[in-house]
């Protein structure tokens, strides 16, 4: 259909069209959000709707529009898809055509324009591998705040908090010392909303976390450091780059099992980086014997503590840390925070909180290939795009990676063998619609980069190498970012036929075929560009940028490009 590709690449692009798909950081969204055609008669308006056949048709026509936007904003592109096919095929189906009337082929017009912007927009603004959005890591804010000089603690914190210790377990040790109990305080002032919050999304994690700290004969208490590092987001991203509710630097995250490429970043999936915690937990507790001091090098990391110990004398957390002379304030703050954040939250009631747990979403897994775009998936599972990002947060991009090998997605319960039939109904063109660039000869990582308008590192990490390596001649490329529209109009024809070529032409070893020539087609009467793309298999963005056509006007006569050499693969995507 005419619209099919611009949305696959819209979908694969990640443009969002509108308010409905995921905003990203950094990153502007397109200002374009097409709304319904304007028209000179006006069906809402109309005194008497049925009277006018052509007043029904455009009002059929908008009904059709609009519910492709709708669809277009719970990121259901094959709907949407078919809504606006249909917004013009009534038009077109109509006895004397969608030229007869002048009213009628004014709105046909507009229509045609609307659509065809759309699919521009999604060409020029298009970024299929934008990255996810993150939220600011709770951490960062936590330890700026000053606890020193704040005071000796109210005496009725301290004989609640130390009631609470004798009659509550805890399987490390907790003082009621000062520095923990002002934490205890500011945890039930200042920050009570915070830790409310916490709470209350944390439940939904902690039997998982708690299971596998059980498992792995580790202090279940441990499993509050979540709720301090990043209140349990998994999206959670600190100032240092540390991600994930465990807030893992990327290096630690790597040597304790976790995977984090430009594609996947495990430190973002509970489990996964909740079974590398316990590890990391083990091998700190291992150095130092003492989980204060585990506590603090978690922070802090293990070299700088042990340094602190070798320096200090010292073999205790609280007599190193009574001082500014041998650890950082915020490695000082940060055991006590973590400690008064256990005491509150084994006895939330206790202190006043009231929590109100967050249920997690029943869930099934679906083995998923590479390269499938999660659009896709929410597509088939008839859920809005948001719900299969917040259900796999550890996908940096929309798509699962493009190497060869399964992927594990989680998807909402009862959708699994909907997905499954979506995946077994799809050619491999169909589940994504990613853009490549063959390597010519003379050419380096640079001068691509340079030439497509993409970041160097983002070419280079997209297609798993570094900045410096060469590439070699016919080698094909992930393009992690559609060109500008500036760029597209200046690049070589060569350059856009080959742009769509399927994630299987890419992985797979294929011969080498001879290359048909270009297709042509001679404008009759009665004719529109919308139509003659429809029939050759072509958007009419395309169609206008093989004829370096600005507009959709066409002239009896006129001989159209209407298929380059090797862009079958970009019409049936």
């Amino acid at each position: 259909m005419t619209f099919k590709n611009a949305l696959s690449i819209a979908l694969l692009c990640g443009t969002p069209v509108l308010g409905g798909c995921v905003a990203t950081v950094g990153a502007k969204s397109a200002q374009l959000v097409p709304q319904s055609p304007a028209t000179v008669a006006d069906p809402v308006a109309a005194t008497d709707a049925s009277a006018d056949p052509v007043a029904v048709l455009v009002a059929a026509s908008n009904t059709h529009f609009a519910a492709g936007q709708q669809e277009l904003a719970l990121g259901h592109l094959k709907q949407a898809r078919t809504e606006f096919d249909r917004s013009l095929d009534i038009l077109l189906e109509s006895p004397d055509g969608a030229r007869a009337d002048a009213r009628l082929r004014e709105h046909f017009d507009r229509l045609v324009d609307r659509i065809s912007v759309l699919e521009q927009s999604a060409l020029a603004t298009g970024d299929g591998f934008t990255e996810t959005k993150s939220e600011p890591a709770s951490i960062d804010a936590l330890l700026a705040i000053e606890t020193f000089g704040a005071g000796k603690p109210a005496m009725a914190t301290a004989e609640t908090v130390e009631a609470d210790l004798e009659n509550t377990t805890h399987d490390i040790p907790i003082p009621a010392n000062d520095r923990v109990l002002r934490y205890v305080e500011l945890f039930q002032g200042r920050l009570r909303d915070f830790l409310a919050d916490g709470l209350a999304r944390g439940a939904q994690y902690l039997p998982m976390i708690q299971e596998t700290f059980r498992a792995e004969g580790l202090p279940l208490d441990l499993a509050y450091i979540p709720l301090i590092e990043s209140a349990f987001k998994p999206s959670a991203l600190s100032r240092a780059k540390a991600r994930g509710v465990w807030q893992f630097m990327r290096g630690t995250a790597l040597e304790n099992g976790l995977k984090a490429d430009w594609y996947l970043d495990e430190r973002a999936d509970p489990e996964k980086a909740t079974r590398a915690a316990a590890k990391y937990l083990k091998t700190l507790h291992s150095i130092f014997e003492d989980w204060h001091l585990a506590m603090a090098s978690y922070n802090g990391g293990p070299g700088r503590v042990k340094r602190a110990l070798t320096t200090s004398r010292k073999n205790d957390f609280w007599q190193l840390s009574a001082t500014t002379r041998y650890l950082p304030r915020e490695t000082r703050d940060y055991v006590p925070m973590i400690l008064a954040a256990v005491i509150i939250a084994k006895n939330p009631a206790q202190y006043g909180f009231d929590v109100i747990p967050m249920v997690p979403p029943p869930t099934e897994t679906v083995m998923a290939p590479a390269a499938l775009d999660l659009r896709r998936v929410a597509e088939w599972a008839g859920v809005a795009v948001d719900e299969i990002q917040r259900l796999n947060p550890e996908f940096r991009r929309w798509t699962t990676p493009v190497k060869q090998g399964e992927y594990a997605i989680r998807v909402p319960l009862g959708t699994a063998d909907r997905i499954r039939e979506g995946l077994a109904a799809s050619a491999p063109s169909q589940l994504n619609a990613m853009q490549f660039h063959t390597v010519k000869k003379g050419e380096t990582l640079a001068l691509i980069a340079k030439k497509l308008g993409v970041s160097r590192t983002d070419l280079a990490e997209a297609n798993y190498l570094r900045t410096t390596s060469r590439v070699a001649t016919g080698a094909r490329l992930v393009i992690p970012r559609m060109p500008s529209s500036a760029l597209l109009a200046r690049a070589s024809s060569a350059d856009l036929a080959q742009a769509a070529l399927t994630v299987a032409e890419v992985m797979a070893e294929t011969a080498a075929v001879s290359e048909p020539a270009a297709r042509t087609y001679r404008v009759r009467a009665g004719d529109t560009l919308f139509a003659i793309a429809r029939r050759n298999g072509a958007t009419v963005a395309q169609l206008q940028s093989w004829n370096k056509m600005r507009g959709t006007k066409l002239s009896i006569g006129d001989r159209l490009i209407v298929q380059r050499p090797n862009a079958a693969a970009n019409t049936q995507q």
